[in-house]
């Protein structure tokens, strides 16, 4: 029994296409209806406007670079965009080159340098055989921190760049300092709202809310309150150094991370170095001052919220619009006088060479930047060390311009904290300092000093989960005696056989200066057999010396074992690095 079909009036068809349709409707099957209905509404779906795309390009050493991409992409979706996620470790400008639209987002690591793993992409970006992206939109987002000279240099690089070789700025860079939330807020909305204008694209519908709660994202903006629960001295008596074991609890946050990981602590201020500020100020600590709109006493602002020992070009500049000081304006826009002055020296400084009647308490917290959290390189496993976490962390002291300074994150947690009160802790994934997948594959480890501390938790993780791959570490400090962190940990591992070699560098035992690099040269026919064999190669600490000397002993290791040229080690390490069997964890 066939079904009348009747087509409304209203339909898009005239009236001769209408008894048509219903003519044919009538003679045919449900079956056949049903068929065609599938059909039809195949066709329809694929005649329909695709999204348009968007290509996420970042470039990061921390992980906020990663982590806005990804914040980036959601908010893309909702204004009607496929987006794609592209790390620049992994891509090439070519393969870039026909992306239509195109947002980046890129820290600057050091002095102006590219992250490490940016490093290839941003060479071949600023050469002269860069293709052409003439057909593409873009706008660029610089994450920085206005301490260092070159302050989001990258971000600057990639903007300047880009519009050399023909893309089109749809929206002006943002430069963004340590507390980014806001810049980069107002950065998305501009960038996507042009982006919207451009391509005709139309939001897609809100997805409604769970009624399940998400679970608790810990952020810079959202830190977890972990209990430190010990705190261990690791230097022997008599050290030049102060290094520091810390195990925090975090049971019950569901917090987690991975080994390679970071954790970031948000310090507070000395109490020395604000009362400092305020003597020099001569200004009330009760007075009441706002950041951000939020209510705060002066003496708590400068304790808690705000950064008192870094000057900045940035900081200076504020300050002296109030202090209208000629000498103070000369140093600002004399290079070589400004990074002279803000060497070793803090707020109390400034406030005390270049007093100032003007100022007052409101004026003061805006002249400064937020108080940034601090990263370290995570020193545990969670499956060797279950809700809980480790640090090693080297307490920094000195003195410069006649009065004593100190870490202000390093002496928090060495002495501004006891067992069993708290500290603001979040996590800081590192994607790019990771374990090999395949548990068989052998790795090598240098880490001088504290950067002992991700080989740790390597160790750990390897020994809880039974991996056959075999382990060399290198390990270098001052002293045997005093310095050798861990030092029956790494025997232990030794004996158990779940450490292969260990390597140790102590510079200072005997007249001539030994270090980790000198021990990879010394063993250098062996190293170079555990390149071959696919082992991976892990670099953690000191960026400026350091992993410099590490990466050329390297380099003279592989031309000397391999019998290569100069160029062809080049090639050999530079490939070492695109498989990501070399890895570096440096600061």
């Amino acid at each position: 029994m066939k079904t009348e079909h009747h087509i409304p009036e209203s339909a898009p068809f005239k009236g001769e296409e209408i008894r048509s349709l219903e003519s044919a409707l009538n003679n045919l099957s449900a079956e056949q209806i049903a068929w065609l209905a599938s059909y039809l509404g195949k066709q329809g779906a694929s005649t329909q406007a695709k999204s348009p795309e968007l290509t996420i390009l970042y470039g990061s050493e921390s992980g906020n670079s990663e982590n806005l991409a990804s914040l980036s992409a959601k908010s893309a979706k909702q204004r009607g965009f496929k987006s794609r996620i592209v790390n620049m470790a992994d891509t090439t400008p070519e393969k870039i080159s026909s992306a239509e639209n195109l947002l980046v987002i890129v820290s600057t690591w050091g002095e102006g340098d590219p992250p490490e793993t940016a490093t290839d992409f941003y060479n071949d970006f600023m050469a002269e055989s860069a293709p052409k992206f003439e057909k593409m939109r873009y706008s660029v987002l610089g994450l920085g921190d206005t301490s260092y000279e070159h302050f989001c240099k990258m971000g600057k690089d990639f903007d300047t760049r880009l519009d050399a070789l023909g893309a089109e700025r749809v929206a002006p860079r943002v430069d963004c300092d340590v507390d980014f939330d806001d810049d980069y807020a107002a950065w998305i909305d501009a960038a996507l709202t042009k982006l919207v204008e451009l391509t005709g694209t139309q939001a897609t519908e809100t997805i409604s809310e769970s009624t399940v709660p998400a679970p608790v994202q810990y952020s810079r903006k959202n830190p977890y309150s972990a209990e430190l629960k010990e705190r261990i001295v690791l230097n022997g008596e008599g050290s030049d150094k102060e290094t520091i074991h810390l195990e925090f609890d975090l049971e019950g946050s569901g917090l987690t991370y991975n080994v390679g990981d970071s954790l970031a602590v948000v310090p507070q201020n000395a109490s020395d170095v604000v009362e400092a500020v305020l003597k020099a100020s001569k200004l009330d600590p009760e007075t009441e001052v706002s950041i951000k709109g939020e209510a705060f006493k002066l003496g708590d602002a400068l304790r808690s919220e705000l950064d008192i020992t870094a000057l900045s070009k940035p900081v200076l500049n504020r300050f002296n619009e109030i202090a209208q000081n000629s000498e103070l304006d000369a140093i600002i826009n004399d290079k070589e006088k400004l990074l002279s002055f803000i060497e070793g020296r803090d707020l109390a400084d400034l406030l005390k060479e270049y007093p100032s009647k003007d100022l007052n308490a409101q004026a003061l917290v805006e002249c400064l930047r937020k108080l940034p959290p601090r990263l370290y390189s995570i020193a545990s496993s969670l499956k060797a060390h279950e809700d809980e976490v480790h640090l090693t962390v080297g307490v920094v002291r000195y003195d410069s311009h006649g009065r004593s300074r100190k870490g202000v994150c390093s002496t928090y947690l060495a002495e501004r904290i006891e067992a069993g009160q708290k500290a603001n802790v979040f996590v800081t994934a590192n994607k790019n300092f990771k374990l090999p997948e395949d548990s068989s594959k052998p790795i090598i480890m240098v880490g001088p000093g504290t950067g002992i501390a991700p080989f740790r938790a390597f160790i750990e993780e390897r020994a809880a989960t039974n991996a056959t791959g075999e382990n060399w570490l290198f390990f270098g400090d001052q002293h045997y005696q005093t310095d050798f962190l861990y030092q029956l940990e790494w025997q232990d591992y030794l004996k158990d056989k779940v450490l292969t070699k260990l390597d140790v560098a102590f510079s200072r035992d005997q007249p001539e200066k030994v270090y980790v690099q000198d021990r990879m040269k010394a063993n250098s026919q062996e190293l170079f057999k555990w390149l071959e064999a696919g082992a991976y190669f892990y670099v953690c600490g000191d960026a400026s010396r350091m992993a410099s000397d590490v990466d050329q002993a390297l380099h003279a290791i592989v031309a000397q074992e391999g019998g290569l040229s100069e160029a062809a080690a080049v090639e050999y390490v530079k490939s070492l690095k695109s498989d990501k069997r070399y890895l570096r964890d440096v600061y």
